[in-house]
């Protein structure tokens, strides 16, 4: 994420519970991947459990851009 999205997160993640959420679940979800992304082989079942945690990390991260924008927008 840009220094100017992080400033934005900084400054509204204690008051809207949302963007909280969706913030603490990226998180979640990048350690996760690390973890997958550490390792040499993957199984066909790990390989598809890391495909899908990077769909929701993807989609964490755009629902964040959404709520980032909203401020963007009112500031």
């Amino acid at each position: 994420m840009e220094r100017t999205d992080e400033l934005l997160i900084e400054r509204y993640i204690q008051q809207d519970g949302e963007l909280r959420r969706y913030v603490e679940d990226h998180r979640k979800l990048e350690a996760a991947l690390e973890d997958f992304n550490k390792r040499i082989y993957l199984t066909p079942e790990e390989q598809i459990e890391k495909k899908k945690l990077q769909k929701l990390k993807l989609a964490s991260k755009d629902r964040i851009y959404a709520i980032l924008s909203k401020y963007r927008q009112s500031a």
